[in-house]
């Protein structure tokens, strides 16, 4: 079977962090990227969920700004969160 190289960049101390993770579960830094990519080729996706923050979703954005435009403009009725009342 052929090897091939692959070259990552990462933040350095992430990566020292990754290292001493990986060396305490008796593993190198290139076996936990194999099975990294082991995993993705025999499930066909990503082995963990990934998302994004709804907060900055797009819809919620466009309310964001009605909203600001609404409190800039004097029309907003503003009121207390009731998560807000303690």
């Amino acid at each position: 079977m052929a090897q091939s190289m692959i070259n990552i960049r990462m933040d350095t101390d992430e990566k020292k962090s990754f290292e001493e993770v990986c060396n305490q579960l008796g593993l190198t830094i290139t076996a936990a990227f194999k099975m990294f990519a082991k995993k993705v080729v025999r499930e066909k996706r990503i082995p963990f969920d990934l998302s994004l923050d709804p907060f900055y979703s797009e819809s919620n954005m466009k309310h964001l700004e009605k909203v600001t435009s609404e409190i800039d403009s004097g029309k907003a009725k503003l009121s207390e969160h009731e998560l807000a009342k303690v």
